[in-house]
């Protein structure tokens, strides 16, 4: 168990924690959510170890191991290849391998009746006993299976660590920590360098992990699906929420909602009593209800409402005109030395498309992105934009290539050096830059402000043509959202590169796979996308099954005519029959679920309507009794909620 007791850090006028106590717990799986610079990372470090603190604020149990990712990976200078650096996390029981070997090879000179053959012997069933007990036996296995699940080749287990880009180390880094197997786990962004695939890997990995572990992740799909409860830092105070981001998201809600009417209802008590007292202070026959009056405000709590943290407001300008075509790229290539990226590339999209660009790393989707934008040349090919077609693109490193020695209003001005200086600040104003914060220097700014500085210098000018390489990278969800929003309302033709699904589903209707040197384009969303590669593969897995090997997907497709129209309709009708017997049951039991859902949410809200009449809070009894109905009635709608939910995976499964 590790624990944090009374941390209180001031900087200036801000407090980043103030006399903030929590624990961690065997097993648990939480999620640290928070604005950008409400404390994340930091307190992250302070649980790490990596960040000093007052003697006593962190206490750990004596067998309780952490270990903790950085958000941007160190530099490599081991020499070691990706194997033996993956391997070097077993380090501790390699020593102790050497060291019983070395006790094998001893005890064929010691005395069998010496202490010191005694003493050996001991210390060799000791090490036996730790190494029996570890997965050293399985060290190889595990190595490649995390390492290949990261999207490592077999090829790389020779190579160099310090050959491999920043992304890729970090990659190490996680195999790494996942390998050593901690008490704890300390991730700050883990999935801002995986794809998809490899995404999916460690998210699978995590959820049969056994270990505790605290995540920040600005991915909720990520986050719904690993943490079992969330913090939420803010203003200096940490709170707990007992479920993943959508319950806390929820939860968040509720709460507010019953603080507000908690607040409400004591200032009209308090100005009823005030009232009282003023009307009846001169009169002697009602001195003795007007002091019981001022005692009551004297002792009374007084409850206050949140600070909100503030939020970034925008939205892009609308889109010029342009013609139906926006964008045609015909036999389109592209190689580094001789690595091939892509051969021969063709597709075309027309206004209003909103596009995602998805494949594993290395895969060229960001070069496929600088292509199109103009940033680098293509070795074959041409990249057509449509009539009156105005292009705008924010690179995956556009915030790290701001100029260090402006400060954020003199990095928009130049930028746009026909918009007025009061539009500008009004601009960046929506971005969280007021005041004086207009005048700091890009040097000192968090990773979250340099991206939304990138962000506001690219939509200061109008564009139809939206080009973005991971535009959601280092900014917390809620801007994410709003992101998010804007995207969805704009009337002009988005290309964006992102691994974060939950980002991308609300607003794409096309999604370009770069995979193998081809590029392949699917209609929907990434979750569209995901279905259909998942349920191609599970073909592919069941006709290996039946042949004894893979085939293209296109060799084992039914031909059209093979079987007579009478013969078809007979099969088509048994398959149906056998669907309905299959999904009958479970379409009963979310039917059923789905009457209780409506019942139980009438309910909360009639519950609710009585929670918001001030005169409840006189009465306490009557408080209590509405507040245990609401609350079991939130329980019990929980419980419906995810049979409801359960019943309608197996349909989907069983369609599937």
């Amino acid at each position: 168990m590790l624990s944090i007791n009374h941390l209180d850090i001031r900087y200036g006028d801000k407090h980043l924690f103030k006399d903030l106590s929590i624990q961690v717990t065997n097993g648990q799986r939480i999620g640290l959510m928070g604005v950008n610079g409400a404390g994340k990372s930091t307190l992250l470090k302070i649980m790490a170890g990596v960040n000093d603190c007052d003697d006593g604020v962190v206490s750990r149990s004596k067998y309780f191991s952490v270990a903790y990712l950085p958000q941007e990976p160190g530099a490599l200078l081991s020499g070691r290849t990706l194997y033996q650096e993956a391997e070097s996390a077993f380090a501790e029981l390699l020593d102790l391998q050497k060291e019983v070997d070395t006790i094998n090879e001893g005890l064929a000179s010691v005395d069998p009746q010496s202490e010191e053959f005694t003493r050996m012997l001991d210390r060799q069933g000791d090490i036996q006993h730790r190494l029996e007990g570890s997965s050293i036996y399985s060290m190889q296995a595990r190595i490649e299976k995390i390492l290949l699940g990261l999207g490592f080749q077999q090829e790389d287990m020779g190579k160099p660590a310090s050959s491999f880009s920043g992304g890729w180390i970090m990659r190490l880094m996680l195999a790494k920590m996942l390998l050593a197997a901690p008490s704890l786990l300390l991730l700050d962004e883990p999935t801002n360098h995986l794809d998809l695939t490899s995404l999916t890997w460690v998210e699978d990995f995590l959820r049969s992990y056994t270990g505790a572990m605290v995540i920040i992740s600005h991915d909720r799909a990520f986050l719904d699906k690993v943490t079992t409860s969330t913090w939420e830092l803010s203003l200096g105070k940490l709170s707990v929420y007992k479920g993943n981001y959508s319950y806390y998201e929820k939860e968040k809600v509720e709460r507010k909602a019953i603080e507000k009417a908690a607040y409400d209802n004591q200032q009209a008590q308090i100005k009823q009593s005030m009232q009282f007292i003023q009307r009846f202070r001169a009169k002697s026959t009602k001195a003795k209800q007007v002091q019981s009056r001022v005692k009551q405000l004297d002792k009374m709590v007084l409850l206050e409402i949140g600070e909100e943290e503030r939020q970034v407001r925008f939205s892009f300008p609308p889109a010029p005109d342009s013609g139906r075509d926006v964008l045609t790229v015909e036999h389109l290539s592209k190689c580094f030395g001789e690595q091939v990226v892509f051969k021969e590339v063709s597709f075309q999209f027309q206004r209003g498309d909103k596009v995602a660009v998805v494949g594993v790393n290395g895969a060229g989707k960001s070069t496929l992105v600088k292509i199109i934008a103009g940033k680098i040349p293509a070795d074959s090919g041409v990249v057509k934009p449509g009539h009156n077609v105005q292009i705008s693109y924010f690179g995956q490193h556009q915030a790290q290539e701001l100029t260090p020695s402006l400060t954020a209003l003199e990095t928009l001005s130049l930028s746009v050096k026909d918009m007025p200086i009061t539009r500008i600040r009004s601009l960046l104003g929506t971005f969280l830059f007021r005041g004086e914060e207009v005048d700091k220097k890009v040097s000192v700014l968090s990773g979250g402000e340099k991206s939304r500085l990138a962000l506001a210098k690219m939509i200061a000018s109008p564009a139809n043509c939206m080009l973005l390489d991971e535009p959601t990278n280092h900014l917390d969800i809620s801007s994410q959202e709003v992101l998010q929003e804007a995207m969805a309302q704009y009337d002009g033709f988005i290309l964006v590169v992102s691994h974060n699904r939950y980002f991308l589903d609300s607003f794409v209707n096309k999604v370009v796979e770069v995979k193998d040197g081809q590029v392949s384009v699917y209609e929907g969303n990434v979750s569209d996308y995901l279905q259909k590669i998942e349920a191609a593969q599970v073909k592919l897995t069941e006709l290996a099954k039946k042949t004894g090997h893979l085939e293209k997907k296109s060799q084992v497709a039914p031909q059209k005519g093979q079987l007579s129209k009478k013969e078809q309709r007979k099969q088509d009708a048994k398959k149906r029959q056998e669907r309905n017997k299959r999904i009958g049951p479970w379409k009963k039991r979310a039917a059923e679920a789905e009457k209780k859902v409506e019942k139980l949410e009438s309910l909360r809200t009639d519950i609710e309507a009585q929670m918001a009449d001030p005169e409840l809070y006189q009465d306490q009894e009557a408080w209590m009794a509405t507040s245990t109905r609401y609350e079991d009635c939130k329980r019990r709608l929980e419980r419906w909620y995810e049979k409801w939910e359960a019943a309608q995976e197996k349909i989907e499964t069983l369609d599937g």
